[in-house]
């Protein structure tokens, strides 16, 4: 109600400016008396007058309608992330800690991803399914080395009414519990193999450390995918097809460079033989983000769960090689703190769910009823065009409560790629005006090749985002062979490629050595080095040295590994 009611306000208060020019320029006014200087003159007078109260009266509209972050992102990074979310649109806050609204504009993002993934796995032969969120105690029970990973964050559901349950049953954390069992029902040829299935759901990891929008909840979605194959050479291909995949919808969805790599022993998912994984910079505060992990689980689980098939050449049952592999919303927190800016978010056009938002201009009180109609329809056919000749996402904003300038922060800070203006001088010249999100550039665009020139911006923009986020990461990952110029480089908000023997325990002794206090960043107090991943692409330029970065290990550099501070 507000916003309407202050551009109410000020429709009449334009009204009532056009009707005092209209006296000054009446011949019956008074003014008509004056010589014409003084006449021009006054005329200026009152032309710069109303000019300055239609830029307090904009002032005040934003201000009022609090459309704009009034933090920036490199002062105070915590509160910027949490303003953007709420003010872009993205996030509701629930009165349960730790779960959170997610809005359209926010799940549209993820509706693009799940559409290019979904599409990519099909092609490797993957079937969706869904199975339950809840999981028995027992079955939870049958695997203590994953059961002691996630046992902290565990919901359980102990009463249904008054009634206390005879047995408690666990909100999945994560579903090879949960799925396992019917595997071992499935699978009991040669010819049932391989089995893949994936499922888009929901799943919930009690987290008491500081819960964060995307980055950190309760309850987030994800998808997950289980496979099961006859020889484990067809399952370790699997990961890394998948570990492909995912540094796609980074790459090519997101705009986001990421590093491909193997985690540590120590850092691997529990009851895996390995762990693989893509890993993101954030440049505002130097930390790195995991984006999504494939596992190779070996035969553990399927020992665990009897998963074993009747094999064709041995005559006897083998037990499967499996793997599983996740990608989940955190994928949109990292593009949101990856390319946001001061004016707030900047949506990469592939996930946009509008690429081009279309805003007639120039419209005054003196644009007649059939100049305004001509624009509006030429905005609309614009449109039309756009998404039927082209394929491209585009809406127009015709919304006639509010003005111009209120659409152009609307549409800023919710992060469209593309703001396309057309004005009647515009329309004159039959160009339009295409103001660029990510870096304000202001293209005018000939109407006649529109939708072309269109897609190759679309396409630019893509690209220039991309290269400007891996710059900045190259920049700031660095190769470090000297202990003592570890932690003064993380200070700098960097991530370092080092030199590691890739025992767990020194892994924990180097992260407690880096051990540093993090002031205002997302409520995280305390952080030190851990590895992201020991990157598949090893330093080309640099020879590995014979001993590992910690001075206190005796143990031979295996390869280096990517240190940094992370989420």
């Amino acid at each position: 109600m507000s916003t309407i009611f202050i551009n109410l306000n000020k429709r009449r208060i334009s009204a009532r400016r056009e009707e005092s020019i209209e006296k000054i320029e009446h011949p019956s006014n008074k003014n008509h008396k004056m010589g014409k200087e003084k006449q021009q003159k006054h005329q200026n007078k009152v032309a710069q007058q109303q000019q300055q109260r239609s830029a307090a009266e904009e002032a005040t509209a934003k201000k009022q309608c609090k459309l704009g972050l009034d933090v920036a992102k490199a002062e105070n990074y915590s509160e910027w992330y949490s303003q953007l979310i709420v003010k872009a649109e993205m996030i509701e806050y629930y009165d349960v800690s730790g779960c959170y609204v997610i809005r359209p504009w926010a799940y549209s993002v993820w509706e693009h991803i799940q559409s290019f993934f979904d599409s990519e796995i099909k092609k490797l032969g993957v079937k969706n399914c869904y199975f339950p969120m809840f999981v028995s105690e027992a079955a939870l029970e049958r695997e203590k080395t994953h059961v002691a990973d996630f046992a902290p964050e565990v919901a359980w559901v102990t009463k249904a009414g008054n009634a206390d349950l005879a047995n408690p049953i666990a909100i999945r954390p994560t579903s090879e519990t949960v799925m396992y069992p019917s595997f071992a029902k499935w699978c009991k040829s040669h010819r049932d193999l391989p089995l893949k299935l994936n499922q888009w759901c929901n799943v919930v990891r009690w987290e008491f450390k500081h819960p964060t929008p995307f980055l950190r909840t309760r309850e987030f979605l994800w998808q997950e995918g289980h496979t099961a194959y006859a020889t484990k050479e067809e399952a370790e291909t699997e990961v890394f097809d998948i570990l492909n995949l995912y540094a796609r919808v980074y790459t090519d969805l997101l705009a986001i460079p990421v590093v491909k790599g193997r985690k540590s022993e120590k850092e691997k998912f529990a009851g895996a033989d390995f762990t693989t994984s893509v890993e993101a910079y954030v440049p505002v505060n130097g930390r790195g983000i995991q984006g999504a992990t494939s596992h190779h689980l070996g035969q553990n689980f399927s020992k665990m769960f009897d998963i074993a098939y009747a094999s064709e050449t041995k005559g006897q049952a083998e037990f499967v090689y499996q793997n599983s592999w996740g990608l989940s919303t955190r994928s949109i927190g990292a593009m949101v703190m990856i390319h946001g800016d001061d004016n707030g978010l900047v949506l990469p056009p592939r996930v946009a769910d509008i690429q081009v938002i279309v805003i007639p201009v120039g419209i005054t009180v003196k644009t007649t009823e059939a100049d305004r109609n001509e624009l509006e329809n030429k905005v609309e056919v614009i449109v039309k065009t756009l998404k039927e000749a082209h394929g491209v996402r585009a809406v127009a904003d015709v919304r006639n409560n509010v003005s111009p300038g209120w659409k152009f922060n609307h549409w800023e800070i919710k992060g469209v790629p593309i703001r396309l203006e057309l004005g009647p001088k515009d329309l004159a010249k039959q160009q339009a005006i295409a103001v660029i999100r990510h870096s304000g550039q202001k293209l005018p665009m000939p109407l006649a090749d529109l939708g072309n020139d269109i897609k190759r911006t679309l396409d630019t923009i893509h690209d220039e985002m991309y290269k400007k986020v891996e710059q900045i990461r190259d920049e700031n990952m660095v190769v470090c062979l000297d202990w003592d110029d570890l932690a003064p480089q993380l200070a700098k908000k960097r991530v370092v490629l080092s030199p590691f023997c890739g025992l767990p325990k020194c892994e924990t002794a180097i992260k407690d050595a880096t051990v540093r206090e993090e002031a205002a960043d997302l409520g995280v107090s305390l952080m030190g080095a851990k590895t992201l991943c020991i990157p598949l692409e090893q330093p080309k330029d640099v020879e590995l040295p014979e001993k590992c970065i910690n001075p206190n290990c005796s143990h031979a550099a295996q390869f280096f590994a990517l240190f940094g501070r992370s989420y």
